[in-house]
Formats: C-alpha cells, structure tokens, sequence
C-alpha cells in the first residue's frame, strides 16, 4: 500500500514536473530547434523570396564559385586567426598584472578595462568611427608624434579597415575573457607562486610554467566563446561600415554576407542557409580542434 502511494506521488510530481518546464520546452522548439531544421531544409532550395525549387547540393557548388563568399571566408578566417589569439593572450597578462597584490586602484583598473564590453554597441562604433576617421584624433595624435606623415584611410584603405575591425573587438572583448582569468586566478594558492618565488624562478617562468597550465580549463573555455564570437562576427563590422563590408568588401564577414543574402539584396533564403552552415561548420570544427588540443596527454 506505502509503495503504492509512493508510485502515485512519484507520477504525480513527474507530471508536473513536466507541465511546468512544458511553456519554456515549447519556446525552445518554435524558436531554436524547429528554425535549426528549417534552415537545414531551406538549405537545399534556391530561389528568389519565397519562389524556391529544389536544388540538391547545388548552393554547395554555388559556394565554390561565389567572389563574395570566398572574400567574406577569407576574412572571418583573418580575424579569427589574428583577433582571437591577441585578445586571449592580453587578457591574459591584464589578469595577471591586476592580480598583484601591490597594485594601487587595482578595483579602478578592473572596472575601467571590463566596461568596454558592457557599452552600447552603436555608441561606441560611432566613437570608433570619430576617432578613426581621416581627420580625427588618432591620426592627429600619430602625426603629432611622427609616427606617420599623412593621414591613414582607417575606414576607406582595405587594410586599414581589418585592421580598425581586429581593434575595435579587442578593445571591447578583452575586458570580458580577463574577468574569467582573473577569478580564476584568485582561486590559486598564493603559495605556490611564493615557493617558486623563493627558488629564484624569474616572474615570466612562472607565468608560462604555472599561471597558464592552472588556467588550462579557463583559457580553453574562453579560446572556444571568442572563437563562436569570431567566426558569427556581426555588429562591429555592420556598425563600422554602415552594413557594407567594405572597402570593397574587405571587411565583410560570412554573418553579414547572410544578412545580406537575406535582407539587403534580393531574397536568396536558401543561398542564406547554406552559408549559415558553413559558419556551423567552421565552430564544431574549430571547437573540436581545440578540445583536441587541450586534451589531458597520459
């Protein structure tokens, strides 16, 4: 009889169990799930707006042949490469260095460096834009000190652009993978450093020999986040050139090549998702690379 009622309770709290997440379950699959298997299906269809025909595997060999894909692949690529691990290794160091004991105003500087990622995203790419515009205080500041002797077309120079983009991420995310380091740093025995310290290990000895391998779980958690961050790079880019990726689409990215398949040209939403999937592809190999990487080696 008690395990009878037992038996009862237990379906009466499994049912509603089930009907309390069922509102949350039942978002999740209209707006994650089913959209995933939709853009999978699109995916397969070419076609202008909603005037689709199966195409097979034909948006694949589209891809192939595609001057504004490739360029907006080559690009993401680029900042990827370039960004992510520059970024990684200053907040690295920032976490380090605001980890000191002796640092005066430490609570300024952390507050100072985490707030970048906390802005407005349009306010700061305006600032961006201001400052970085052919006339503005960066290049007023470098000519003032000889550095250059004409001003540099930061927004109208292809090279320059990547390189305004690649500034403008690390100086909005770095503040954001230092404050994982910086917990985590604080969770080490302060010992350890003090017993290297007294064997006369040098400060970057123990940086590289004890600071990364303890960070060894952060660092690859953050690596993976900045590396999906990356690769779906969007709104530095779209703010920063009014959504055109250029000069010449040099600073386009595979995120706003999408947005613009879907929205700004013509509407190709088949062409769109197979593009998309090729952003998914890039994360879940990238991300298994880098577990790969991190792996605990016997």
């Amino acid at each position: 009889m008690a395990l009878a009622k037992t038996g009862g309770l237990k379906r009466y709290y499994d049912v509603n169990g089930w009907l309390f997440i069922a509102p949350a379950l039942t978002l999740i699959g209209i707006f994650l799930i089913y959209p995933i298997f939709r853009s999978l299906f699109l995916s397969f269809y070419s076609g202008k707006g909603m005037m689709l025909k199966f195409a097979g595997f034909g948006n694949i060999t589209r891809l192939a042949n595609d001057p504004v894909f490739l360029k907006a692949l080559i690009n993401t690529t680029t900042f990827f490469v370039i960004q992510v691990p520059i970024m990684i290794v200053l907040a690295l160091i920032l976490a380090s260095l605001l980890n000191m004991d002796r640092l005066k105003f430490a609570g300024f500087f952390r507050t100072a460096i985490f707030l970048p990622c906390v802005a407005s995203l349009v306010a700061y790419s305006v600032l961006f834009k201001s400052m970085f515009s052919v006339d503005g205080v960066i290049n007023q500041a470098l000519m003032a000190i000889g550095l250059i002797g004409m001003p540099i077309g930061w927004l109208t120079e292809p090279f320059w652009a990547k390189v305004l983009v690649i500034l403008a991420i690390t100086w909005r995310w770095t503040g954001y993978n230092m404050i994982f380091y910086l917990a985590a740093l604080q969770n080490i025995d302060k010992s350890i450093y003090e017993a290297a310290r007294i064997d006369g290990v040098p400060a970057w000895a123990r940086f590289v020999h004890l600071t990364i391998p303890m960070l060894k779980p952060v660092i690859l958690f953050t690596t993976i986040i900045s590396t999906i961050g990356t690769i779906q790079l969007f709104d530095e880019v779209y703010n920063l050139t009014e959504g055109k990726g250029g000069p010449a689409d040099a600073t386009i990215t595979l995120s706003l090549y999408i947005y613009n398949l879907t929205f700004r040209f013509m509407p190709s939403f088949g062409y769109a998702a197979t593009v998309s999937y090729v952003i998914v592809l890039m994360v879940a190999v990238l991300s298994f690379l880098q577990f790969y990487a991190a792996r605990e080696r016997s």
